[in-house]
């Protein structure tokens, strides 16, 4: 096995020991790479001469890339990717991709491939957000766009958006990402106010989301429920917290899809606030074939 080993890099050590990784052919390489996650194939390309070869086939990388690659490639200028290795696209592609007065991002995941999505606050309607005796704006650097929407008091809570794209086939999730409290930094330190927070344990907020094939999800939380955090020990004040909304599949038959949410409090019977809004994402969490095995299960 020691022997073995030692036979790695080009299939010889000076001694007529038989074949090694060496002598695979890179067409032999790249067929087994094909089963492999991107980040295992850069590891492999240092092994000899046909990993590494094979590591930069196009032919390896185009089943790596998404289908609607092309439709990716079209929110940047030609410039950035003409002329590029299917490689070199798949790891620029990989980085946020700004559209839409650069309020949404697209981004494929480095490991499966697969597209994800995130929307800003500024890329939402949200009620009331032009008058400052309700809402501001908060630049800060825990948000990926580099701001977030704060809700010091209102009445009637809502906040809905709206995306299009030629999302490929698969199943994908939908979550805010949003935190009670206001913070900032003091010396260094973050430090989180709490003066404005009150109202979101009285009525639960009802989180929605549609889609341009007739699919629906709904639920409801609590954005704060101190009883239950004291008991639990865990406590949402001073944190980002996902809540997740539901899921929805794209089938691939769609050349264009459209999904909606909503997050609203809209009971009038009190006031709520203290609360930043950051993002909404989306984000792939299995294939087409999964969903249609559940449903013949």
């Amino acid at each position: 096995m020691g022997s073995s080993l030692s036979n790695l890099n080009d299939g010889t050590n000076g001694l007529a020991m038989g074949p090694g990784l060496g002598d695979i052919p890179e067409s032999c390489v790249a067929c087994v790479f094909m089963y492999l996650t991107p980040p295992e194939i850069c590891n492999l390309a240092g092994l000899n001469r046909a990993f590494r070869g094979a590591a930069s086939s196009d032919s390896v990388w185009e089943k790596k890339l998404p289908p609607n690659y092309q439709d990716l490639l079209d929110l940047l200028p030609p410039e950035r990717y003409h002329s590029l290795s299917k490689k070199d696209i798949f790891a620029v592609l990989s980085r946020p991709i700004p559209f839409d007065d650069d309020n949404k991002e697209l981004w494929i995941d480095r490991v499966t491939g697969r597209v994800c999505m995130a929307i800003s606050a500024r890329g939402m309607a949200i009620t009331g957000i032009e008058d400052r005796r309700y809402w501001n704006w908060i630049p800060t650097e825990e948000s990926r766009f580099h701001v977030v929407a704060y809700l010091q008091q209102i009445w009637w809570f809502e906040v809905d958006g709206t995306v299009r794209f030629h999302l490929p086939p698969g199943i994908y999730s939908l979550s805010f990402r949003i935190h009670l409290g206001r913070f900032t930094k003091r010396l260094g330190r973050r430090v989180c106010h709490f003066e404005h927070t009150h109202g979101w344990d009285l009525k639960p907020v009802t989180f929605s989301l549609s889609t341009s094939d007739g699919q629906e999800a709904s639920c409801e939380y609590y954005l704060e429920d101190l009883e239950r955090e004291e008991a639990l020990g865990q406590h949402k004040r001073g944190c980002w917290i996902e809540y997740r909304v539901g899921e929805f599949v794209v089938k691939g038959s769609e050349p264009l899809t459209e999904i909606q949410w909503s997050m609203k409090q809209i009971d009038c019977t009190h006031s709520k606030g203290g609360l930043c809004v950051d993002s909404v994402f989306i984000n792939p969490i299995g294939d087409v074939k999964e969903y249609k095995k559940k449903k013949i299960l």
